[in-house]
């Protein structure tokens, strides 16, 4: 498994493929402000 955070800790650079099916990543975000939301998949459709 990887690495565990402490609170404060920066959040490491990942990518992801966002509701469009575009991949994006946290670098692409650097300087603004952003709020990251995860939700369950499980009996989502989708």
């Amino acid at each position: 498994m990887g690495q565990k955070l402490k609170p404060g800790d920066p959040a490491p650079d990942f990518r992801l493929k966002d509701a469009d099916g575009k991949e994006t990543g946290l670098r692409d975000f650097h300087g603004r402000w952003l709020v990251l939301y995860f939700f369950p998949k499980a009996l989502t459709p989708g």
